[in-house]
């Protein structure tokens, strides 16, 4: 027998032994190597521009410097930039979220009429889409360039995500809902009474992964959003490193004087820092519905 019981502990064999520690080992390797670069940029967002040329790795910098931060916070436009992302974030996220939970639960329905045909309608988004320019054309003509509306509405509803949620609420026991009906609750009581509270997993991990699509969304913003007020982080960002770089947003060199150029490798590293630490703080709230909710939502149904 591979496993046998000694008093009250189970007595591995050697064998369940090996596979054990080479499973722990495999584990310990990836987290050792997806956290490794994270470390060497965050050490490199304080060391100097020479240190960086001369050491190809390190974790700890050999000599202290903010330089980099003080660049960024000089420029101003970082703190513009961090707040209008959380703005995009976190209105963004409770909008994806109301559409998707709203669609999600009558299509979980199996009484709806015409189920099948909405759902294939969702689906076939997944598979086909207009392309740039006409999403552009359409956005443009609804007279949401320059404002955040651009960035919500054209996305506000993942199909992913929403079969995701779809499948969690079909996985909830029937018996509650009739339940509920017999003491004379609506499909809206219902949804918000039973449905939603008995969802926190899977809705926490899909308001995460929404959140973090928010956050680092670059492409939409720089394709909707010209008015430099109203860009978001990772803009600014982007115009930051060109700076540091020594060259405008627009491609011409810039002469830096007596001042002396930045340190554009420190800077990099810097703005990555900025751009990732916000988001990364989420993390610990939602954890302990991370695994379960995605899980759970992905197999049933």
């Amino acid at each position: 027998m591979a496993k046998q019981r000694n008093g009250s502990k189970i007595k591995r064999s050697p064998g369940d032994q090996a596979v054990q520690v080479l499973i722990y080992f495999i584990v310990g390797l990836s987290a050792v190597v997806t956290v490794l670069p994270f470390l060497y940029v965050l050490a490199g967002s304080f060391a100097t521009e020479r240190e960086l040329t001369e050491r190809a790795f390190f974790i700890i910098p050999t000599e202290f410097s903010l330089n980099a931060y003080k660049y960024i916070i000089r420029t101003g436009d970082v703190f513009k930039g961090l707040k209008n992302s959380v703005i995009v974030t976190v209105i963004g996220t409770a909008i994806n979220m109301f559409f998707t939970t709203t669609l999600a639960y009558p299509l979980s329905r199996s009484y709806l009429r015409g189920r099948n045909f909405f759902i294939n309608m969702v689906i076939i988004t997944m598979l086909f889409s207009g392309g740039m320019v006409p999403s552009y054309l359409v956005v443009s003509s609804l007279g949401l360039t320059n404002s955040f509306w651009a960035l919500w509405l054209p996305g506000a509803i993942s199909a992913f995500n929403m079969i995701i949620i779809k499948n969690y609420f079909q996985g909830i026991p029937k018996e509650l809902e009739e339940a509920a009906r017999v003491d004379g609750s609506s499909d809206l009581g219902i949804f918000l009474k039973i449905i939603l509270p008995l969802s926190k997993p899977t809705i926490a991990s899909v308001s995460l992964f929404y959140a973090v699509g928010h956050w680092n969304s670059y492409f939409s913003a720089m394709l909707y959003i010209s008015d430099k007020s109203k860009e978001v982080v990772q803009i600014a960002l982007r115009r930051i490193i060109f700076l540091a770089g020594g060259i405008n947003t627009d491609g011409t060199p810039i002469d830096w004087g007596m001042m002396g150029q930045p340190p554009e490798k420190a800077v990099k590293m810097a703005t990555t820092v900025v751009a990732t630490v916000p988001i990364l703080l989420i993390y610990p709230f939602v954890q302990k519905y991370f695994t379960q909710g995605v899980m759970v939502g992905a197999v049933k149904g």
